[in-house]
């Protein structure tokens, strides 16, 4: 401590006046900035353009704005490597006491942490900027995209900035080379990450913008499912990809895997020969995957019956396909099942369908009467898309006729529902009208028959 003391008096006049103009140039540099920032962004902010629309003049506004949140890490990066020079400047003027290396040192690494901190408080500053701005110039738009993709962007800016702070900054620490190789290598996985990350939100929020164009619920939506389907497993490999790609890119920042895999490369094609051996099944269920997007046999939300359960696909991923059976229960199949086997698809090309009702009635049946009930239940339905009804005799038995009435409606639900309404009304009509139509059968008493009471009497 005595020596600390001694040495700082045994400096002489010039010196000190040195370090006073230099501290007199920083406060200056500190105040001229910050005025000349403040002044120059209540002037164009206040100042309007000719030909200059309401987006210019925001962007024009957030850009000064930003840079008066600037002054403070720029002022911190002026103070910093300033208080650093005048440091500087006394231990070298002290170089015959002992601490004076110790402390050149000291204030090498406090100068780069002091960078480093300032380089990343300005980008975070930055980045804060482009987001709000992004998101207020959205606000200000019509177009969906717009508005989903813009506010994206400035988050992505948010994170990514301040990374790449600390990838530059990095070399200004006075750290060993080990230590700086440690810190360049953790924050560029946290770059590929937050890059990765970026990627994969991106793409949900594009496919997501894209469905939302297109809705299952409607009666028609045939095209709706076929793009749902399409951007689903589409997103799905396309999810796969990046996510192989950021892994790849991860382990590659590593030199040992970088040697490793250089090592591999000879011998990728033998390892490529056993893998395919090993995953055949697996590859060629991927590949059924990709076909079904591309030819679509299926599609979301489809009517099918499979395995002789009636239901609709709920999920198609890359490896299997889960069907949603009526009575809610799940029936997950492999997806190269709709490649190799047999299955009907009742909303392959159009969601119309028609449905049967089946009735066995008396021989005595009066037909036109249970058309005419027939076609005034119909009138009376909203189930009913108003395309297709008949009823036909399709069938006799020994004591009943077979009645089919045929009915249309926009999809399987409603097919099913309405089948079961003309059903009940039907069957209710022939109880009310014509009670002697219904099955019966038909039984005669022996005693009554006249060949039966000749051979009684012996005439």
């Amino acid at each position: 401590m005595q020596e600390s003391i001694a040495a700082f008096t045994s400096l002489d006049r010039a010196t000190w006046i040195t370090v006073a103009s230099v501290l007199l140039g920083l406060a200056l540099a500190h105040v001229i900035l910050s005025w000349f920032i403040k002044y120059k962004a209540a002037r164009e902010t206040n100042t309007h353009m000719p030909m200059e629309d309401g987006t210019q003049a925001a962007i024009r506004e957030w850009i000064w704005r930003g840079a008066t949140r600037c002054i403070r890490p720029l002022a911190f990066l002026i103070w910093v490597n300033g208080l650093y020079l005048v440091a500087s400047t006394i231990v070298a003027d002290l170089e015959e006491y002992k601490f004076s290396a110790t402390a050149l040192t000291a204030l090498e690494w406090w100068q780069g942490l002091g960078t480093l901190v300032g380089i990343t408080w300005l980008l975070v500053r930055i980045g804060v900027t482009a987001d709000t701005a992004l998101r207020k110039i959205a606000a200000r738009t019509d177009n969906d995209w717009s508005e989903i993709l813009i506010p994206f962007a400035g988050r992505a800016v948010r994170w990514v900035l301040p990374l790449i702070a600390i990838l530059l900054g990095a070399p200004a620490l006075a750290v060993s080379s080990k230590t700086e190789a440690i810190v360049k290598d953790a924050t560029s996985i946290l770059l590929i990450a937050t890059l990765a990350y970026v990627g994969l939100q991106l793409i949900h929020v594009g496919t997501s913008l894209i469905l939302q164009r297109h809705q299952l619920s409607v009666s028609d939506n045939r095209r709706a499912r076929a793009i749902y389907t399409q951007v689903t497993m589409l997103r799905k490999i396309v999810t796969s990809i990046v996510a192989l790609i950021a892994i790849a890119s991860m382990l590659m920042v590593f030199e040992s895997v970088r040697h490793f895999g250089t090592a591999i490369i000879a011998s990728a094609g033998v390892a490529g020969i056993i893998l395919g051996f090993a995953a055949q099944k697996s590859i060629a269920t991927l590949l059924a995957g990709i076909q079904i997007a591309l030819t679509q046999p299926i599609r979301i939300d489809d009517v099918v019956i499979v395995e002789g359960e009636w239901g609709r696909i709920e999920e198609i991923t890359l490896t299997y396909v889960v069907v949603c059976i009526w009575d809610w229960r799940r029936l997950v199949l492999p997806i190269s099942y709709f490649i190799e086997k047999p299955f009907q698809n009742w909303t392959r090309t159009s969601a119309d369908v028609i449905g049967s009702v089946f009735l066995y009635v008396d021989y005595s049946v009066p037909l036109a009467p249970l058309r005419a009930e027939l076609q005034r239940i119909l009138e009376g339905s909203q189930l009913w898309d108003r395309k297709v009804s008949a009823l036909q005799v399709t069938d006799t038995k020994q004591h009943t006729v077979e009645v089919r009435v045929i009915v249309s409606a926009r999809d399987a639900g409603q097919a099913f529902d309405l089948r079961c309404d003309v059903r009940e009304k039907l069957i209710a009509f022939l109880q009310k009208s014509y009670p002697d139509s219904l099955p019966r059968i038909r039984t005669s008493t022996l005693d009554r028959h006249p060949h039966f009471q000749s051979a009684m009497t012996g005439t």
